[in-house]
């Protein structure tokens, strides 16, 4: 398992005194609020900054970091990842995984057919969607619901799922 944990990428500037505008990785935004520093992975390294302040527009964080004080610096970190120590993270609820910890995984059939390898996880709003690669590089889009996901075993990396008419 990772150390550490994206919770957002820096996507833009806003106004001339150093402010990010951040794609929240969290399901609560007001997570931001909660923390007193984070990392920022900036050319191959983690760097250490302290949060000075945070504010809302639409769906994003614009964040304040120290030592961030003009546009011309703020711009230096487009599309950097920031990250928090797993140590740091909220604890989840029963059935709940960090997408981190789900990448990777090995994704069977019921039936024990391996499918192929968690890439990716993404949010249609009502529920998310894993994307299963197989050998071939073909995608398989599997919605995250209890009547497809029937078991996420982290300790033997392997998920199993059921799939329903249509999803094939």
């Amino acid at each position: 398992m990772d150390e550490y944990l994206e919770i957002g990428q820096i996507v833009n500037t806003n106004g001339l005194k150093g402010m990010v505008k951040v794609n929240p990785f969290t399901d609560d935004m007001m997570r931001f609020e909660e923390l007193e520093d984070l990392y920022i992975q900036y050319k191959g390294n983690l760097k250490k900054v302290k949060i000075e302040q945070v504010r809302y527009q639409k769906n994003q964080v614009l964040l304040k970091l120290e030592g961030i004080n003009s546009i011309e610096e703020a711009e230096n970190y487009r599309n950097c990842y920031l990250k928090i120590h797993r140590k740091d993270a909220r604890n989840l609820e029963e059935d709940m995984y960090f997408i981190a910890d789900l990448i990777g995984l090995e994704v069977y059939t019921n039936q024990n057919e391996l499918l192929g390898k968690l890439d990716d996880v993404f949010s249609t709003g009502s529920n998310d969607v894993y994307v299963v690669k197989d050998q071939n590089g073909k995608q398989i889009l599997l919605p995250a619901i209890k009547e497809v996901i029937k078991q996420i075993d982290l300790k033997n990396k392997k998920i199993t799922v059921e799939l329903i008419n249509g999803l094939l």
